[in-house]
């Protein structure tokens, strides 16, 4: 089999039985053309042109929008639906992708086309609804991964902490559920936290509650047995909350502390999202004990206009090494990301500044990039992401929910909803000093089987070259691509473009002179369905060259009145000391994801696809060059990927 799940049931009739950690509160309910032909390693390919006659495929393909199957009237059958959504009422951001939608408009949907959705190596439960990642940490060999849970439903409602454990972040075992709402402090939900590691090795585990009373407040937690490495029993403080909104700050934005970090003065500080007017800001409070914490004069940020900031995450980068640093680090060479969560947008935004303890401050250090409004660690379906320090590996660790692009209804019928993306290493971009870079964490390539290569692949304007390796379901690619010089620099000479951006462009089929060329993954043999990832080089009218990464959607599902058809973007910096003609990309296809880091992972994407064809063994993978006037050459490595290990922990062995 190719994927790590048990069927799916219909859960409007199933209910989960996920075993507890600890018991509820009794008076609590229980929570449960030619091709290009490649070569298996050790062997690579020589360069395949296209005869022009491909450029008719490409037009066929690209430019022509094909016309969709016509969508069926489906009886839901599901609950009452509400217009508003799911989550807003309770005081967080939308977790549905079209709202809680109550037409009964629906593509026929097979069953075989929703057990191919289930993804084989990114990290889902068994079945039900997922969103944020939660107090990552390591602990006596393991890698610990909590995350936002309903245990009764593929619906966002009842959030319990999910709990699973890892030796590589690959491979994962679930483990009981960690916590539930069982008290008055957060008996409408155990919502996002994160875990701070002292020390001495103790565990403390900060998150927020919503109250009986749908007060968002904050609340302690710590391991039972910390000498336990599976961390299977938590215990929550007798005094809980911690902490609650303060004077000015409504009840219901106040939320999400982060990792707590040592000051200068020997106190510790933990960061919380809140909203003044229509400014987002940080909160900061100081402890010497845990159990008490006090508010910090000011705020630690805020940028007007941009509303309520959740999920907060705020940690040092080093400037001039690969490693990453722990979360109380702090001097010279140094310097400090705070990122937030869009909650009106449902976007992750981050910027790069200078961390102030004394003053309790963080400046930008350009406030034109600055949070909510500059660079976004991911241009796609992306959000509520956190990071956390390996010590094992010295690295810094970023994790973040991947949202679905379909209808809730089709969620229920085939069971769960969302993923958590694959591990991100982050690091300081120091060449442009504005940037984060993100690439997939190295154990991925343990999944690494059979591998493909093509070598300088000539794209003329207008052609399409399917690559020969079979089903494209499970893949790990990583291409260059290099534009003519001398076309390139004629053209930038000469012409300049009207001003450009991926999502309100005509996505792949727009042609222009330097663009879009790369890759259509996910697609069928006839091109019916395709989902082009690519880059499209412009001038602008002030005489600048933009690189643009995108990803087109458009086309991806005939199930148009189900699925997002968005196309997602933005620019990619290639700097003057950069060799232009290089452009490196990497992909992984897993089912129904899509990531995809361009320039060393300068910018990213991720895309949650649908296809309705382009399935099981019927998926294929193509190069195409759209622009009119450019030679591309390609060189890419193709990878298939084995499924990982996901399966319940065998506590009966313990």
């Amino acid at each position: 089999m190719d994927t790590h799940y048990s069927t799916s049931h219909d859960l409007l009739h199933d209910e989960c039985h996920v075993p507890l950690s600890y018991s509820p509160l009794p008076d609590l309910p229980d929570p449960s053309g030619p091709p290009a032909k490649g070569r298996h390693r050790p062997l690579k390919v020589s360069a395949v042109t296209l005869a022009s006659v491909v450029f008719l495929l490409s037009l066929v393909a690209l430019v022509i929008h094909q016309s969709p199957q016509t969508p069926v009237n489906v009886d839901n059958g599901g609950p009452s639906m509400e217009t508003e959504g799911r989550g807003v009422a309770q005081g967080v951001s939308e977790k549905s992708f079209r709202g809680f939608s109550g037409r009964r408009l629906s593509f026929n949907w097979t069953s075989s086309m929703y057990a191919w959705q289930r993804t084989a190596f990114h990290f889902q439960p068994e079945k039900n609804w997922m969103n944020d990642p939660n107090g990552p940490l390591f602990h006596m060999g393991w890698y610990h991964l909590f995350y936002q849970y309903n245990p009764d439903s593929a619906v966002w409602g009842n959030i319990t902490w999910g709990h699973a454990v890892s030796r590589d972040m690959i491979h994962w075992l679930y483990l009981p559920l960690a916590m539930v709402p069982d008290q008055w402090f957060d008996v409408n939900g155990v919502w996002t936290g994160s875990a701070t590691i002292l020390p001495s090795g103790e565990i403390i585990m900060l998150y927020t509650g919503d109250t009986v009373d749908d007060v968002q407040v904050q609340n302690l937690a710590y391991p039972a047995n910390p000498s336990d490495p599976l961390l299977l029993d938590w215990t929550k403080y007798e005094n809980n909350p911690v902490m609650v909104p303060p004077t000015g700050i409504a009840s219901d934005k106040f939320r999400d502390p982060t990792t707590m970090w040592d000051g200068p003065d020997g106190d510790w500080r933990v960061a919380i999202g809140s909203l003044l007017n229509t400014t987002g800001i940080v909160l900061v409070y100081q402890t010497t004990n845990f159990t008490d914490y006090e508010l910090l004069d000011g705020i630690l940020h805020g940028v007007p206009g941009t509303n309520m900031w959740e999920c907060v995450d705020f940690y040092p980068v080093s400037l001039d090494g690969e490693y990453g640093l722990d979360t109380s680090d702090f001097g010279a060479n140094i310097k400090h990301v705070l990122k937030a969560s869009m909650d009106d947008n449902r976007h992750d935004y981050y910027a790069l500044g200078t961390y102030d303890p004394v003053n309790n401050t963080w400046t930008p250090d350009n406030p034109e990039l600055d949070v909510g409004i500059g660079l976004r660690l991911d241009y796609g379906k992306y959000y509520a992401s956190k990071t956390y320090y390996d010590p094992v590996k010295k690295r810094r660790i970023l994790y973040g929910w991947v949202t679905e692009g379909d209808l809730e209804f089709d969620d229920l019928k085939k069971g769960w909803a969302s993923l958590q993306g694959m591990p991100r290493n982050i690091l300081h971009d120091n060449k442009t000093g504005t940037h984060l870079l993100q690439w997939p964490i190295e154990e991925v390539e343990s999944l690494r089987t059979n591998s493909t290569e093509f070598e300088d692949v000539l794209l003329e304007p207008g052609s399409v070259v399917p690559l020969e390796i079979g089903s494209a379901s499970r893949l790990d690619i990583v291409a260059e691509f290099e534009v003519d010089n001398e076309t390139l620099e004629t053209v930038l000479a000469v012409e300049a473009d009207a001003i450009y951006n991926c999502s309100t462009s005509a996505g792949a089929a727009g042609r222009a002179t330097l663009g879009p060329f790369g890759i259509l993954v996910l697609a069928d043999d006839e091109l019916s369905e395709l989902t082009p990832i690519y880059f499209y080089i412009a001038k602008g009218t002030d005489g600048s060259c933009k690189t643009f990464f995108c990803s087109d959607l458009s086309r991806s599902s005939f199930a148009e009145s189900d699925v997002d058809q968005s196309i997602y973007g933005s620019t990619v910096p290639v700097l003057e000391d950069e060799n232009l003609t290089m452009r490196v990309l990497s992909w992984m296809v897993d089912h129904s994801i899509v990531e995809s880091y361009s320039q060393g992972g300068r910018t990213c994407i991720t895309s949650r696809v649908y296809p309705t064809e382009a399935i099981d063994g019927a998926t294929r993978l193509f190069l195409f060059n759209n622009a009119t006037s450019v030679n591309v050459t390609a060189t890419i490595k193709v990878w298939e990927m084995s499924s990982a290990d996901i399966r319940p922990y065998p506590l009966d062995q313990l």
